[in-house]
């Protein structure tokens, strides 16, 4: 800070000296603003951990973290569904691809060996094929490159890496599992998003799924008492689920009729199937995950655990919707 100037000093001072002296007392009140401005930044930073710090000790969510990649996660999704339908196909490719390689490497926790690099490989051959093929070609493709990855189990079940993890059966299962959770139900999304007007139909789930679980987030986090699966999952509660469901429906009715252009009676028939597939996703995953001895498949995404953690309750409703979209244009 600059000392007090008595006028005759300042009268003294040739018009360089007075400029300088301008500048340093100009600087010393920039300094101060942003001593100001920084200890008030701080402040309000320390005040939203504290409060996200509540949120995650009761919900078990960074939500920082998770809107954020939340927000990417669903730009991408937007853009490829709504722009351009092939680029839906390179996004789920890395998608699951990911997510095969975290669920395999999630069950060498038991010992359930997976190969790697032929499960990702299946998975992501398989989604091309499923938009371009259908899904009969998907699922010969998907049952070949299963095969494969079993017949390599098979050949490397004797080799001293491999003879103390879990029995070789046990490791067959564990490859089928990933094919069937991940590859197919992957395939089903992309196989419906290529077909006419299936852009519309999986972006409407995935609006519906979205809004159930921030419905659940939501309600659970306000209300929520009452424990719905506390050996599954010790955050979810009956008075989240409830929230969920209204929330579910409203989303359902404006999806219905304005994305899908049914009548609105055909709400809840596209809403409770939704409802429940994407609850039972997200506990089926959870007690996955307690069986395999994990928190989360990885921590790629922050908020969110791993890739496969973000689409559990999608994967199982693709099917759900695919069998919807079926029935429906059979009938039409």
């Amino acid at each position: 800070m600059s000392k007090n100037i008595t006028p005759e000093e300042r009268e003294r001072r040739t018009p360089t000296e007075e400029i300088q002296a301008q500048f340093r007392s100009a600087r010393a009140d920039i300094e101060r603003q942003f001593e100001n401005t920084k200890a008030q930044f701080e402040n309000t930073r320390v005040q939203f951990e504290a409060a996200n710090e509540k949120i995650r000790t009761r919900t078990g969510r960074n939500l920082l973290g998770a809107i954020a990649a939340g927000l990417i996660f669903g730009g991408f999704v937007i853009v490829s569904l709504i722009i351009f339908k092939w680029f839906f196909v390179i996004f789920a490719l890395v998608t699951l691809g990911i997510c095969s390689l975290e669920l395999a490497n999630a069950m060498r926790v038991r010992g359930w060996y997976v190969p790697r690099v032929l499960s990702v490989v299946v998975t992501v051959i398989a989604m091309p094929v499923a938009f371009f093929g259908g899904i009969v070609m998907t699922l010969i493709v998907i049952a070949l490159g299963t095969v494969i990855i079993l017949m390599t189990q098979i050949v490397t079940s004797n080799r001293a890496a491999y003879t103390d993890k879990a029995p070789l059966n046990q490791r067959m299962f564990a490859a089928m599992f990933v094919q069937a959770y991940v590859s197919v139900l992957g395939a089903v999304t992309v196989n419906l998003v290529s077909r006419d007007d299936g852009q519309w139909w999986v972006m409407g789930f995935l609006i519906v799924v979205v809004s159930i679980d921030t419905g659940a987030y939501v309600t659970g986090l306000l209300f929520g008492k009452h424990l719905m699966a506390p050996k599954i999952s010790p955050k979810k509660t009956w008075e989240g689920f409830a929230g969920a469901g209204v929330i579910s429906l409203i989303a359902s009715g404006l999806v219905v009729t304005l994305m899908l252009h049914l009548p609105i009676w055909f709400t809840p028939i596209f809403a409770i199937p939704i409802l429940f597939s994407a609850v039972w996703g997200d506990l089926g995953e959870s007690q996955l995950k307690r069986i395999i001895g994990v928190k989360d498949m990885s921590n790629w995404l922050a908020g969110h655990g791993g890739f496969l953690d973000r689409v559990d309750s999608i994967l199982p409703t693709a099917l759900v919707v695919y069998i919807i979209y079926n029935v429906v244009h059979a009938v039409s």
